[in-house]
């Protein structure tokens, strides 16, 4: 069955059109009906399949043609524009008009049933009875569903129905989080993130809290460091012969959070990737040295911006120039270039500027903020940067400690390359230990600092990578687990933000404007969505 032919079966197109929509005003030209005639279908083998087949067709179209008709408002034209790349286009309208039905909002008097349905669709190897509180229920194959999902994460609207299902449909969540082979859907939803300047920013929202979801439950957070991994080709930071599933996730989040820090900004954004790395850091297993010397050498970036940023607060006229071209040249993996260059001075500042937040840290730094202000105000200069993210920087800081004090307290004995990595930046944390926004997180990771920094003293000088590894593995056993502070445990849960619908039904109406095929709007007309939006 083909649009481009003249004539369909034993009729002419146009007679065919009028039979299969039912109308005679059709026109021969009609994108929706030219769309769906476009569509294979298996070849019928007899008379009977042949009725059976036309029949079902003419039912699906026209009701197809009828959702669309009410959802377009009669908006939709027929002048060509860029057809996207789509390899099943009918999967993809039909997935669009799934999004929309789901994303109605509720009536006064009744809740959306498409809604209804979606949370409360079962497995078909599933025999227990619907609950009579549901009353639009179905049943469809779950591995087929999971199968596709896997397959089609590099979409906008695939990856926003694997966010509705996790987020609402506790069948399906329950099954995903079951699967032993979690790393197909997981390692598409990280490419994603990987490829963050590539992707809008919806698109990398979605699929970073889908891995949020995920992080919610502690079977998948040990799951995934037992799924080892061999050349990931998309990973060019360096080349990653063999990681585990969660070490490769560790090193993807943190990238995303640096990209975020130092591009778009967006608070949301690294709150949710924080939760994700807190979710998962009592079950570190085995780190990657990689991710070990990415999670320490991500937060000693920020331990030594922060004292930067205090003393641009408390010597604004100092004009630090080692510091600030230190700071000004730090590229993603200059950690090195920095604490060789200007550790002298940081040691020099941080006692003073901690002993002087310890007595009034809050108003000290208002004081300061304001009296920064008020001299740039006079000059019509805006307030700088690095004052207006004074607090972000020390938010991050402190879900980086309490992430890695929660490793060290629930799976030290897992880790010696976080111990490790942790001692190569020993210096710096030492600088923070009476820090008062940090004092209590840092006790433990003080404690480990000491303890194996004193066992590698006694051990002699020149010691090789392997012989440290060594006695900090020896070192585990020996030291004293109750000599560790216990902390709440780190767990955070996604919840949608207030009237979600705001965010969601023009999200859904911007994919069909831009990915729905032979569907055409005038863009003077749309204002459900801004059309630079992304």
């Amino acid at each position: 069955m083909g649009s481009n032919s003249s004539r369909i079966g034993d009729l002419p197109k146009n007679e065919y059109l009028k039979k299969l929509s039912g109308t005679e005003s059709v026109s021969e030209n009609d994108p929706f009906w030219n769309q769906l005639l476009s569509f294979s279908f298996p070849a019928p083998t007899s008379s009977t399949e042949l009725k059976l087949l036309e029949e079902a067709t003419i039912s699906v179209c026209r009701s197809l043609a009828g959702l669309w008709t009410v959802f377009t408002l009669g908006g939709v034209g027929s002048k060509a524009a860029a057809a996207p790349e789509v390899s099943s286009p009918l999967a993809n309208q039909s997935l669009l008009l799934l999004l929309i039905l789901a994303n109605l909002t509720d009536a006064a008097d009744a809740p959306n049933p498409y809604r209804q349905a979606i949370v409360s669709f079962k497995n078909t190897q599933d025999s227990s009875p619907f609950p009579s509180s549901i009353p639009h229920a179905f049943q469809i194959n779950f591995n087929s569903l999971y199968m596709a999902l896997c397959e089609q994460q590099t979409s906008d609207q695939a990856t926003l129905l694997l966010y509705t299902l996790l987020h609402q449909n506790s069948n399906i969540r329950t099954y995903m989080l079951a699967r032993t082979d979690m790393e197909n859907l997981v390692l598409p939803i990280l490419e994603i993130l990987y490829h963050v300047e590539e992707r809008n920013s919806h698109h990398v929202y979605m699929a970073l809290i889908v891995l949020l979801i995920l992080t919610e439950d502690d079977g998948f957070n040990r799951s995934i460091h037992e799924v080892m991994l061999k050349n990931i080709t998309w990973y060019s930071e360096r080349v990653l012969t063999e990681i585990s599933l969660g070490s490769l996730l560790i090193l993807v989040v943190i990238r995303t959070i640096q990209y975020n820090m130092t591009r778009t900004r967006d608070k949301y954004l690294h709150t949710n990737c924080l939760a994700a790395l807190a979710n998962m850091s009592a079950q570190f297993r085995s780190l990657h040295q990689y991710a070990a010397q990415r999670i320490i050498s991500y937060t000693c970036r920020h331990l030594r911006r922060y004292v930067y940023v205090l003393d641009k607060l408390y010597f604004p006229h100092s004009h630090c120039s080692t510091l600030q071209h230190c700071f000004s040249t730090l590229s993603d993996n200059g950690e090195e270039l920095l604490s060789l260059t200007c550790s002298h001075i940081l040691r020099s500042y941080a006692s003073s500027l901690f002993s002087l937040l310890s007595k009034k840290h809050n108003k000290v730094l208002e004081q300061a903020t304001q009296s920064l202000r008020g001299s740039l105000s006079s000059n019509d200069v805006p307030l700088p940067d690095y004052a207006q993210d004074l607090n972000v920087i020390e938010e991050v800081i402190r879900m980086m400690l309490e992430i890695i004090n929660s490793c060290l307290t629930n799976s030290l004995h897992h880790n010696p390359n976080l111990v490790y990595a942790l001692l190569y930046k020993r210096d710096l944390f030492e600088q923070f230990q009476t820090h008062p926004s940090f004092q209590d997180i840092m006790q433990n990771i003080d404690l480990v600092i000491t303890f194996f920094s004193s066992r590698l003293l006694q051990a002699g000088a020149e010691l090789s990578v392997e012989r440290v590894l060594e006695i900090i593995k020896q070192g585990v056993v020996a030291l004293p687990k109750d000599r560790l502070k216990k902390f709440p445990e780190l767990k955070f849960k996604y919840v949608e933000e207030e009237q979600p619908e705001e965010f969601f039904i023009p999200y859904v109406w911007s994919l069909v404007y831009n990915s729905a095929v032979g569907l055409y709007w005038n863009p003077q007309d749309i204002q459900l969505f801004t059309m630079d939006s992304d």
